[in-house]
């Protein structure tokens, strides 16, 4: 694993409780991430290290860094490896898909973005289009972020300008723009969302091809929307507090226009770990199912037990279930 945060830590430790795991070589180049690595057993090597060489014999490998993905997973590739890329930035996620052909070549596969959203929120796509006979549109929201780094970039992404699939073309829209009230899983409730910079839409369009639109949002405060194009005002949490993904799923079934909302609540960075965690260890014993490099929507073919592993271990998922008679909403 190369990087050891906020979501490295939570990652290894979800490793750790795998017994098919033989052992985990974490490259940190924080002198602080010995500290962190506080109660890991003696599966887990620790190596200073920006470039490390991927060893030989390595199954997985897990970035959870912000910078240097798509090097560290071509190093990887070369080695022979899979790679679970625990990344959300725009340009890292576009230059990790673009090694699809060379993981293809090499049999391997990239899991891009395993986090929270996106993710956990492209499995909840999956799942929630499993039920229907056509998809027609995929909209997810985000409340909250993980460590610094995701703190810091999602605080950009209100400057910047968002993108979304909309009637077979890529739409630029104004990043700050778009105000939805959003109602995500207790105890978040409620908030206001906006456009922004964010990669769900780029992993959902590939995975749902019929779908007419594809968009994502993420919650803001007017202070937030107002200082976006700012440095931050205030150093963002070592870990992020309560976080929540909406997913809206539209489509058809037998005829009939059907909607499916679903959703998960928890610490963005402990989500995150777990997402990238059971990846890693789905991907080393080839249950990904897929070489190349593609989100979770496409990577995981059995996303129901994807899920399934990582509701057992803690992380709370939600559908939300409404009737035609009444506005109200409640989840289950």
């Amino acid at each position: 694993m190369v990087g050891l945060g906020a979501v490295g830590v939570r990652a290894a430790r979800q490793l750790m409780t795998y017994p098919e795991v033989e052992s985990l070589v974490v490259f940190a180049r924080d002198p602080r991430a010995v500290r962190r690595a506080e109660g890991f057993d003696d599966r887990v090597v620790l190596r200073p290290g920006r470039r490390p060489r991927v060893p030989a014999g390595t199954d997985v490998l897990i970035v959870a860094r912000p910078d240097g993905a798509a090097d560290a997973a071509s190093s990887a590739l070369a080695a022979g490896a899979h790679v679970v890329a625990a990344v959300d930035d725009p340009q890292q996620v576009r230059q990790l898909l673009d090694l699809d052909l060379t993981a293809r070549a090499a049999g391997r596969s990239v899991v891009v973005g395993a986090t929270m959203a996106p993710g956990l929120s492209c499995l909840l796509a999956r799942c929630g289009a499993a039920g229907l006979d056509s998809v027609r549109e995929v909209h997810v929201a985000s409340f909250g972020t993980g460590g610094p780094a995701c703190a810091r970039r999602h605080h950009a992404s209100l400057s910047a300008i968002a993108t979304e699939w909309y009637a077979g073309g890529w739409r630029r829209r104004a990043g700050g723009s778009g105000r939805e009230l959003v109602w995500f899983p207790d105890p978040v409730g409620g908030a206001d969302c906006y456009r922004a910079r964010l990669v769900d839409p780029m992993l959902l369009a590939p995975a749902f091809p019929g779908a007419r639109t594809v968009s994502a949002r993420r919650a803001a405060t007017r202070r937030d929307r107002l200082t976006a194009a700012l440095p931050m005002l205030r150093p963002p949490h070592l870990e992020g507090t309560v976080g929540a993904t909406r997913v809206e799923v539209r489509g058809f079934k037998a005829g009939a226009a059907e909607v499916v909302v679903l959703g998960s609540v928890g610490r963005p960075a402990l989500v995150a770990g777990t997402v990238a965690g059971v990846a890693a260890v789905w991907a080393g014993s080839g249950r990904i199912g897929r070489s190349g490099a593609a989100g979770l929507a496409e990577a995981a073919r059995e996303a129901g037990a994807f899920l399934r592993d990582i509701a057992a271990r803690g992380i709370r998922l939600e559908v939300f279930e409404g009737s035609r008679l009444s506005p109200s909403a409640r989840a289950s």
